[in-house]
C-alpha cells in the first residue's frame, strides 16, 4: 500500500470535467463584469461618436444633453429586460440562449419569432450600410484634404466614393467568410484602441479649438429658424434623434457577450452590473465629445 502511494505521490490527479466544461458541455467561460464592460464599450462607441457634436448643434444646449441622457437610460432598461432572457426559466440553472434568436425563440415563439428575425435583420442590415457610408466618407474627406494642401486650396478636388464603398463592402465580404471570426480575442482590442482613438482624437481637436476661440458658441435651442426652414428645423431634429440612437446601439451582440460570462454569480447579475458601468462610461465620453465639439464650432 505504501509503494502504491509512492507512485502516485508525483502523479498530478486528473481534473474532473466540471472544472474545464461549463453546465452545457461547452469549455468554462471565464468573463467578469470587467471584460464584459469592456466588450460593450468596444461595441458601443464606434463611428456614431462623430456625429454627436452635429446633433447637438440641432438640438442646442437644452435638449441635446437631455437627449443623450434620455438614450443612455432607455439603452440601459432594455440591456436589463435583454439580461433576463440569457437563461429560459431559472436565471441559475435554466436553459442557456447563446444568441438573440435564440432568446426569442425561448420566450416568444410563433409567428413572434419570424418577426423579431426580420427586425434584427433588418437592423443589421441597416448597420452595415451605416458603417460602409461612414468609411467611404472618412476616405473622401482624406483625399479630399490631401488634394487641397497640394494645390493651396485652389480646387475643390471632387471625389466619387463609389470606389471605396465598393471595396469597404467586398473587404466585409471577405472578412466574414473567416471561420470562428468571432472568437478572436485580439480583435476586440484592436477595435477598442481603434475606437478611442479617433474619438480621443476628435476631442483634441475640439478642445484646442474651444482654447482657441476664448468662447463657448452654440444656442440654447440649436439650429434656429431663419437659419433653416421650419422643415428642415423639423427634419435635422429627427435627424439628431436619429444619429444618437444609432450611436448606443449594441443589442444584435447583447446576448453573445453575455455568453462569455462565469457564473456564480449569475449571468443575469452580472451583465446587468456591466451593462450599468458600460453604459454610464460611454454616456459620459459621448456628452463630453458632443458638447465639447458644438461649443467648439458652433452651428
Amino acid at each position: 500500500m505504501v509503494e502504491d502511494v509512492k507512485s502516485v505521490k508525483g502523479d498530478v490527479l486528473p481534473r474532473s470535467s466540471s472544472d474545464l466544461l461549463d453546465d452545457d458541455g461547452r469549455p468554462k467561460r471565464t468573463g467578469t463584469v470587467w471584460t464584459t464592460s469592456a466588450h460593450i464599450i468596444t461595441a458601443v462607441i464606434g463611428s456614431g461618436v462623430l456625429s454627436l457634436a452635429w446633433a447637438i448643434a440641432q438640438l442646442g444646449w437644452v435638449a441635446g444633453p437631455v437627449a443623450m441622457l434620455l438614450f443612455s437610460f432607455v439603452s440601459y432598461y432594455t440591456s436589463t429586460l435583454l439580461a433576463s432572457c440569457y437563461r429560459s426559466g431559472d436565471p441559475v440553472t435554466g436553459k442557456r440562449n447563446y444568441t438573440y434568436m435564440d432568446a426569442i425563440h425561448s420566450n416568444l415563439g410563433g409567428v413572434k419569432v419570424k418577426l423579431c428575425g426580420i427586425v434584427q435583420y433588418v437592423n443589421l442590415f441597416g448597420t452595415a450600410i451605416g458603417y460602409t457610408i461612414a468609411s467611404a466618407i472618412s476616405l473622401i474627406a482624406i483625399q479630399r484634404t490631401t488634394c487641397q494642401h497640394n494645390n493651396g486650396g485652389k480646387e475643390e478636388c471632387p471625389v466619387n466614393g463609389n470606389a471605396y464603398i465598393m471595396g469597404f463592402g467586398l473587404l466585409q465580404i471577405l472578412l466574414s467568410q473567416i471561420p470562428d471570426f468571432d472568437q478572436l480575442w485580439w480583435l476586440s482590442l484592436v477595435a477598442a484602441v481603434m475606437s478611442f482613438g479617433y474619438s480621443t482624437i476628435g476631442l483634441g481637436l475640439g478642445i484646442s479649438k474651444l482654447v482657441e476661440n476664448k468662447e463657448i458658441k452654440g444656442t440654447l435651442t440649436g439650429v434656429s429658424i431663419g437659419t433653416v426652414t421650419p422643415t428642415e428645423k423639423m427634419w435635422r431634429t429627427f435627424q439628431a434623434l436619429g444619429n444618437i440612437a444609432f450611436a448606443y446601439a449594441y443589442s444584435m451582440i447583447f446576448v453573445e457577450i453575455q455568453d462569455t460570462l462565469r457564473s456564480p454569480p449569475s449571468e443575469e447579475k452580472t451583465m446587468k452590473k456591466a451593462a450599468l458601468v458600460s453604459v454610464a462610461v460611454t454616456t459620459f465620453f459621448y456628452t463630453l465629445c458632443g458638447c465639447v465639439g458644438y461649443a467648439a464650432f458652433g452651428e
